[in-house]
């Protein structure tokens, strides 16, 4: 077995950085159960996929050895700094680079100091790896690319992790429903902006627990449009495609708001 555990898992540093916020902790807790998830299948690398590193030319592939520095978010600076410290997998890395090439997709190596990681890969990389010991591979989100480029992506790094022996933990990193309060609230008293987005999660989150990957795939069009989800749900197609295109079940981990969005950990249990 190549992918041995696989998560859908936020990119807001709120949950990060203000744990104890009653509304936000749930989801602080289930980023801490799925990071002892993720250690407990042993992958030799994560393949991960965060919708907050925006490409727009190539699909970007990071193969810097070593990542670390002070990250500010640019929406959330209030709340606190995001230091990181992750480690790349070169080899697997540089063979995404070709491997996107060979399916077709224009890639390029990111390789210099002082490259902006994106607030998503560093909140992920601290819950799933927080003790630094498995070596990344980061894919960028081109924003010219649809969910069926994505998933193609997410097979294709899979296949290549297959080739080099290494089991590999996939995950896709974003929010779910994108309706963010646009004035400040009481954050002790956030909630999922709109009942209908709420209604449509917590629909797509059933899908996953049953591992209706047919209903998920009918319904992510008219989900990505109507609750406004992050980048449209690519994060999950990325995942598909590292699954193979289905998986058993899955766990729910936690869901909730993060200003408004809709926030939620979920382990997909592969097949």
């Amino acid at each position: 077995m190549t992918v041995v555990s696989a998560f859908l898992v936020p990119g807001s540093p709120l949950p990060y950085l203000k744990a104890n916020n009653p509304p936000w902790k749930p989801i602080a807790d289930g980023l801490k159960s799925a990071g002892a998830a993720l250690q407990a299948s042993k992958p030799d690398v994560i393949i991960a996929y965060s919708t907050q590193w925006i490409a727009v030319l190539d699909e970007l592939w990071q193969t810097r050895p070593h990542l670390q520095g002070l990250h500010v978010d640019e929406n959330w600076y209030e709340y606190g700094d995001l230091h990181f410290d992750i480690r790349t997998d070169v080899k697997l890395a540089e063979a995404c680079v070709a491997g996107s090439k060979e399916i077709g997709v224009n890639a390029k190596p990111v390789d210099y100091d002082a490259f902006p990681i994106d607030t998503g890969t560093i909140v992920m990389s601290a819950y799933l790896n927080a003790d630094g010991t498995k070596p990344l591979v980061i894919a960028s989100n081109n924003l010219y690319h649809d969910g069926a480029t994505t998933e193609k992506l997410g097979a294709m790094a899979v296949a290549k992790a297959k080739a080099q022996g290494k089991r590999a933990a996939v995950v896709g990193v974003g929010l779910l429903s994108g309706s963010i309060f646009r004035q400040e609230i009481d954050v002790a008293k956030d909630r999922i902006a709109d009942p209908a987005e709420d209604a449509w999660n917590k629909r797509m989150l059933g899908m996953m627990e049953k591992g209706d990957v047919a209903g998920i795939r009918n319904a992510a069009g008219d989900y990505a449009k109507q609750a406004k989800v992050d980048m449209g749900f690519k994060h999950m197609f990325w995942l598909l495609g590292g699954l193979g295109g289905s998986f058993k079940s899955a766990k729910i981990h936690a869901y909730g708001p993060v200003y408004g969005n809709g926030a939620a950990v979920v382990e997909l249990r592969p097949n």
